[in-house]
């Protein structure tokens, strides 16, 4: 279990890249006031050589949260680290598990399991320079031959030693070479009992269980065995479904909503941001599926698909696309009233 004052993992948003941006957050954070949510992967030579405020500001909604970082240089995941907790975030995330061939370019990614004492390095010199905030690790269960559950528990012992207490840990392995990001989403068999074994044998550390977790009744399932879940893009393409995360897992008594009082609730942070200057496009193209297996999801979909993209739209598509579902719902609740 996390730490009081520290973020509670119990439920977790998955960092992924070009998807959980802040106005994905922002909505998330309608659906769920106590996840904790993710950054994209940013990298350290986009903090230190690029526009930190554009790669960190967020809307003071989304905590708590976390910046997932990319890196290797222990000297530069401390500077970065320290920007992060100026930038008030709730804790930063070394990314260990992204296979993809140009995160290992940049030496970052999965390929740092097979280098645990440099992991280790980087998480001592994050917790000098950023005190107050913890640090924590996200990986795989083994890369490439290196998938030896021995092998997994050397990792934690020497990432564990040099102070990080949470492991966030897909439970697939990764292979470096041969198959594409997604793939390693996908071929790679699951196990959870691996996950389970680690919270076993390291009871004083916060183990969280990452990897094709699809239901809110899986995640209180994974629960019984591990301190906490992270749902990845499920969470994306039906975050209705995790309108409860609250209720069931974090046993809060906050108010629900239903789909069209959470699009009520987030047109205001559209118009805002409209205001500013952001293109409707870069907001609606994370609520497609906010209506996912309803009547009229598909048409949804289409109408802020067309014409959420176009130059100068507003919020009257979101608006028409609320009114176009809605009579679709209402031919369906008819229809099924004369069966």
């Amino acid at each position: 279990m996390s730490k009081p004052g520290l973020p509670d993992r119990r439920f977790c948003v998955a960092p992924m890249l070009d998807w959980t941006s802040t106005h994905q957050r922002y909505f998330m954070r309608l659906i769920t006031q106590h996840a904790v949510l993710y950054t994209e992967m940013v990298t350290t030579g986009a903090l230190i050589h690029g526009d930190r405020d554009r790669y960190l500001r967020y809307h003071s909604a989304e905590h708590p949260l976390a910046l997932q970082l990319g890196g290797s240089d222990p000297k530069d995941m401390a500077q970065c680290a320290l920007m992060a907790q100026e930038f008030g975030y709730d804790e930063v995330n070394i990314n260990v598990g992204c296979p993809s061939e140009r995160v290992q370019k940049g030496a970052f990614g999965a390929c740092l399991m097979l280098e645990p004492e440099l992991i280790a390095e980087c998480v001592a010199e994050m917790q000098v320079a950023a005190s107050t905030m913890p640090i924590t690790v996200k990986h795989r269960i083994g890369v490439d031959e290196h998938d030896s559950y021995e092998q997994l528990v050397t990792f934690i012992e020497i990432v564990a030693a040099a102070g990080c207490s949470t492991f966030i840990v897909h439970a697939r392995k990764a292979w470096l070479k041969g198959l594409s990001p997604r793939e390693n989403r996908e071929i790679p068999p699951l196990s959870y009992k691996t996950i389970y074994r680690l919270k076993q044998d390291f009871p004083e550390l916060e183990i969280v269980l990452n990897g094709g977790i699809t239901t809110l009744k899986d995640s209180c399932m994974h629960l019984q065995y591990v301190d906490g879940v992270m749902v990845g893009r499920e969470a994306y393409h039906n975050p209705y479904h995790w309108e409860q995360v609250d209720a069931m897992i974090y046993a809060s008594a906050r108010t629900s909503y239903d789909r069209h009082q959470i699009l009520d609730r987030f047109i205001p942070y559209v118009q805002k941001q409209l205001e500013q200057g952001v293109h409707l496009g870069h907001m609606t193209r994370h609520i497609l599926g906010l209506f996912h297996g309803q009547p009229g999801a598909r048409a949804w979909r289409r109408h802020l698909s067309e014409h959420g993209s176009r130059k100068g739209a507003g919020i009257e598509v979101l608006q028409q696309a609320k009114e176009i579902q809605l009579e679709h719902q209402k031919a369906f609740d008819l229809k099924n009233a004369r069966l």
